[in-house]
């Protein structure tokens, strides 16, 4: 696959989580592998967008002619990191049809009677459909683990059974991609007060934002755990800087078009006789 205008090195291959990384080693204001400005990066999601919308569509097809194939987007980060705007600028630019996107919130009280994943397995993606997860099953280690409310022992079941589930959706035909947006904490201050000074962002802002912002060190440290734990070969982290935007949405759009493009997607042919029926076309 060649490389999308103004990058040098494929964000897919720079930004995966590998033996050995270290989050506290990550910078969260770069751009790795992309040589443009934000104005070059705005042209490129442009440019790349109708192909995501492609091979989405390809896949919403393949599924009507019997095609098992799906992809799962988990979107991971802190507060202000960006989701809504990945969510926005590239799930926005596909068939709203071919889309499941789910956003976990706190959970209820029946469904924290159950075991976490209770309420995550039905929202897996069928078949040619494009999932998003706006924070996920991962809150049930990272959260659970800054707070103390999950012990070592109960935590490392959830990681095992974590890795269980997207192994299961990896055999049932389902592309996970996994992503956590990496904003670093002076840029989620401004981020923050920008919300503040902004009637039109109010909406956005919650007391609780800079209630989990004072535990930053233990969710970061949790945030590793989560690296080192549920990174496979069948499913891998991405940590994507965030501090920019921009740079943000480009590299998460291609890690995305990389991940359909190797589902190898057909555009199906059809379940009647072409000849036939352009032959009824011409006399309707």
């Amino acid at each position: 696959m060649s490389l999308p205008l103004g990058f040098t090195d494929h964000p897919s291959e720079l930004l995966r989580v590998g033996a050995g990384f270290t989050l506290a080693q990550q910078p969260t204001n770069v751009t790795p592998g992309f040589t443009g400005n934000k104005s070059e990066g705005a042209a490129t999601l442009a440019e790349r967008a109708p192909v995501l919308a492609q091979l989405q569509e390809q896949l919403f097809a393949e599924s009507r002619f019997g095609g098992k194939k799906s992809a799962l987007l988990i979107l991971q980060a802190m507060d202000t990191a960006g989701k809504g705007g990945i969510v926005g600028r590239l799930v926005g630019a596909v068939d709203p049809q071919g889309v499941k996107l789910t956003t976990f919130k706190a959970p209820t009280e029946q469904e924290a009677a159950h075991d976490f994943l209770w309420r995550v397995r039905p929202a897996a993606p069928g078949a040619g459909m494009l999932g998003v997860f706006d924070r996920s099953h991962y809150e049930d280690v990272l959260i659970h683990r800054v707070h103390g409310w999950a012990d070592g022992t109960e935590l490392e079941r959830r990681y095992s059974a974590i890795n269980d589930f997207e192994a299961e959706m990896a055999t049932a035909g389902t592309t996970v991609v996994k992503v956590m947006l990496n904003v670093g904490p002076d840029e989620q201050l401004q981020r923050l007060s920008a919300r503040l000074h902004d009637p039109t962002k109010y909406w956005k802002y919650s007391p609780t934002d800079l209630d989990e912002r004072a535990h930053w060190p233990a969710y970061m440290d949790a945030y590793q755990k989560v690296f080192e734990k549920t990174s496979t070969k069948t499913a891998p982290w991405h940590v994507v800087p965030a501090d920019k935007k921009w740079y943000a949405r480009i590299a998460v759009q291609e890690i995305l078009i990389k991940a359909l493009g190797g589902l190898n997607l057909q555009w199906p042919a059809g379940d009647f006789d072409l000849e036939v029926e352009r032959a009824r076309l011409k006399d309707a």
